[in-house]
């Protein structure tokens, strides 16, 4: 198995990186395997879109769904 050393971590990502461990019942080193594990099966929409247009020869080709839904402002009070 390969090892890594990630240097100039912010310590509260540390921090929470040991609760997040801690409240899924792992070590720290464990709960840090299963974040990288599972972010590199994660699909990137870049990568995937790159693809797409590739496969269609040109990215005009795409079809756009017509957008139906209105923006609204967000309420923060």
């Amino acid at each position: 198995m390969a090892s890594i050393v990630v240097r100039g971590l912010d310590e509260s990502v540390k921090r929470r990186l040991a609760e997040q461990a801690k409240e899924n019942g792992r070590s720290m080193e464990a709960e840090v395997r299963d974040i990288l594990s599972s972010a590199v099966r994660r699909p990137h929409i870049g990568i995937a879109l790159m693809r797409a247009a590739s496969e269609v020869d040109s990215v005009d080709d795409l079809l756009i769904p017509e957008r139906s839904d209105v923006a609204r402002a967000a309420d923060f009070g």
